[in-house]
This record gives C-alpha cells, sequence and structure tokens, in this order.
C-alpha cells in the first residue's frame, strides 16, 4: 500500500443552515477587511452572510466579476482589485469557478510568484491570508480539494494549480445554499461530482482511504441526482448529492482525476463548453475504453451505480457504462459532441491539447495516446 498525504481544511463543516456558523466564526477569528468573492446571480443569497459580518463591525468587499471559466486574466484584475483594499481575508461563495478565484487570490495576494511558475503539482509556496469556501453547487468538491483551474487563452487550455496551500482554512457545506441552482446545472455539476468519484476509485493511484469516499460517492449522487434535477426543493435529495460531492473533493489531492478531464479541458479551453457538461459527454466512452484495464473495478462501480450485476465483471462493468447513459438521458444531458455543436475538424486540435494534460493522464488506468484520444472523441461524436 503506497503511502499518501491528505490535507484537509482546518475546519470543515457540513449540514443545512450552517452558513451562520461561517459567520460565527468569522466574527471570532478577529480578521477586519474581508473580501467576498463571489457572481452576480448569487448577490442575494449571498447579502444575509455579509450584513451580519458588517454588523459585527468588519468590513465586506464584495467581488463579483467572476466569469463561468475564470482565465489568467480574470485573476489579475482580481488581484489588483485585492491590492487595492488591502484585504485580511478570502471567502468564496459560489461554484467552482469562483471558489476557485478565491483561493488562487487568497494565495497569490502577497507572493511574488507568478501564475505561469505555481501552474502544476506542488509549486505554490505560500499562502499568507485566511481562506474559506461555502460552495453554491453540488459539483468540483473544491471547498476541499488542493486544485484550482484556470483558462490560459494563449494556447485556449485549462490549467491546474495543485497545492496544499490552496486548501481553505475553513469549509462549509450547506446544502440548502444549492437550492436555486436550476436543473440543468444541477445535472451537469452532479455528474462532475460523480466522474469525481469514478476517476478516483478506478484511477492507476487508487487507495484504499479514498475508495471510501469514491464508492460511497458514486452511490449517493446516482441514487439522488434524478431527484434533485426533478425539484430543486427536494432537501434530502439536494443534502444527499451534495455530500456525494464533498466526498469527491476529498480524493482530488491525494488520487485526483484521469483521463476523462484531460479529454475535457479543450472543450472548455477553446469552446467555452461548461465543465460538467463536457465532462459528462465524454464519461461513457472513457469508461468503455479504460474498462477492459481495470475490470473489477469498473464492476464496483457499475454496482454502486445501481446497475445490474452480470455473468461476470466484464458484463457487470458494461452495464455499469449503459447506466451512465441512461443516467444522463434522464437528465437531458446529450452525450454526443455533435449536440454541442463542435465542429469535426476540431477533434485532432482538441486530441493534441489533452495530450498537454499530463499531470491528469499519468493517473488513467490505461495509457492513452494521442491516436486513442482521437477515437474517443470520434466515439463521442
Amino acid at each position: 500500500m503506497r503511502t499518501i498525504s491528505i490535507y484537509y481544511p482546518k475546519k470543515f463543516v457540513f449540514g443545512n443552515g450552517c452558513s451562520e456558523e461561517f459567520v460565527h466564526d468569522f466574527i471570532g477569528f478577529g480578521y477586519n477587511k474581508l473580501l467576498l468573492v463571489t457572481a452576480v446571480p448569487l448577490l442575494k443569497l449571498i447579502e444575509p452572510i455579509a450584513n451580519e459580518i458588517n454588523k459585527a463591525g468588519k468590513e465586506v468587499f464584495i467581488y463579483d466579476n467572476v466569469n463561468a471559466e475564470p482565465t489568467i486574466e480574470d485573476l489579475n484584475k482580481a488581484l489588483e482589485f485585492a491590492k487595492s483594499i488591502n484585504i485580511d481575508s478570502v471567502v468564496g461563495i459560489g461554484g467552482g469557478s469562483v471558489l476557485d478565484l478565491a483561493k488562487l487570490i487568497a494565495a497569490m495576494l502577497h507572493n511574488s510568484q507568478t501564475i505561469h511558475e505555481v501552474f502544476g503539482i506542488g509549486n505554490l509556496r505560500k499562502r499568507e491570508i485566511y481562506l474559506a469556501c461555502l460552495p453554491t453547487t453540488s459539483g468540483t468538491g473544491s471547498e476541499v480539494s488542493p486544485n484550482a483551474i484556470l483558462l490560459d487563452k494563449s494556447d485556449n487550455l485549462k490549467k491546474g494549480v495543485v497545492s496544499q496551500y490552496l486548501v481553505p482554512d475553513g469549509a462549509y457545506v450547506n446544502p440548502l445554499l444549492t437550492k436555486s441552482v436550476p436543473p440543468p446545472v444541477t445535472a451537469a455539476t452532479g455528474i462532475d461530482a460523480l466522474i469525481h468519484c469514478i476517476e478516483e476509485y478506478t484511477n492507476k493511484f487508487a487507495h484504499p482511504v479514498i475508495d471510501v469516499y469514491a464508492l460511497e460517492g458514486i452511490r449517493l449522487i446516482a441514487s439522488y441526482l434524478k431527484r434533485a434535477y426533478d425539484n430543486g426543493d427536494d432537501e434530502e435529495a439536494r443534502e444527499k448529492v451534495a455530500l456525494g460531492s464533498l466526498y469527491g473533493g476529498l480524493g482530488l489531492g491525494p488520487v485526483n482525476t484521469a483521463a476523462v478531464h484531460a479529454l475535457s479541458y479543450p472543450l472548455g479551453g477553446e469552446f467555452h463548453i461548461p465543465h460538467g457538461l463536457s465532462n459528462a459527454v465524454l464519461l461513457p466512452y472513457v469508461m468503455k475504453f479504460n474498462m477492459g484495464a481495470s475490470v473489477d473495478r469498473y464492476a464496483d462501480v457499475a454496482l454502486a451505480l445501481g446497475a445490474a450485476e452480470g455473468k461476470d465483471n466484464f458484463h457487470t462493468a458494461q452495464n455499469g457504462v449503459d447506466k451512465v447513459f441512461e443516467l444522463c438521458e434522464q437528465l437531458n444531458i446529450k452525450v454526443k459532441l455533435s449536440a454541442l455543436n463542435i465542429p469535426k475538424d476540431a477533434i485532432s486540435r482538441m486530441a493534441e491539447g489533452a495530450m498537454k494534460v499530463e499531470r491528469l493522464l499519468k493517473n488513467n488506468p490505461r495509457a492513452l495516446t494521442f491516436d486513442d484520444a482521437v477515437q474517443i472523441y470520434n466515439d463521442a461524436y
């Protein structure tokens, strides 16, 4: 059994209404100038949090200029704003893009390194200010992970920063914050969380400590995502999917994802397809490609998805692929690149981009070549 290192937040809280605990904790810490990073559609949602902190005599500065796929330029603009107000703390309240940007603001604010120097694994040297995250979607698990993703427009590719310093000091997962998420976003972010769990469990570097989280995350999301999609006010479904997403996030540091995410990055980078949707479209095709290299693990995944047991593990694993197609259909996700209006002549270019994401491809249970990437894109077309 290999040795793994897991960096958890100093405090993470899960449960309906736990946003109030964040406010109580923050007021008690003694920080005075908070940068609250969020998105425009969430301003009404975060208003009570900001007001309570203001009432305690703290200054709250709101930064809501966050795009769905934040770029290096977006980070630089946010850093300029943060420097101009001399903040001593950061909280991100939003989906994965908001949380990733908040994490990078906190880490890069008093840091002489450039963003290009910190891309990759373990290159970030420090973070000096307090950081908390409150997710409003059940998808990325960014609130407990050491990862943050930015789009580098110079080569139309999303790039990751992975560091223990990106793990927040506080993570407060309040499933009630996800109730206002519309059905298409609930579906796409939920499938993204499911993929985290699947790729962590079938990963070449899978580990028993993370296996427990990953399998339970698969079971929870597969069982409750359709309910959350059908009825956003279903608190039990929201709670279970949020828990599954949290479990997926806990495995991103020590194990991480693999070919599904690597192949999805060019879709987001060049064509600006939302992250969860680009992953969902590719998932069943990558599962088919990987199955033979890890058939027992994919059989476990299938059973956790609720698929029927086959006559042997290979047929059980195939049932799991079929179950993913079925779930996507129930969520009105068309698992075809053509449905996303991606031109077929972009496939070779996307494959070239995907092959650059070595930090994820090295995790895949089956070695993946340029020709393999082209074939998977063609299968998904």
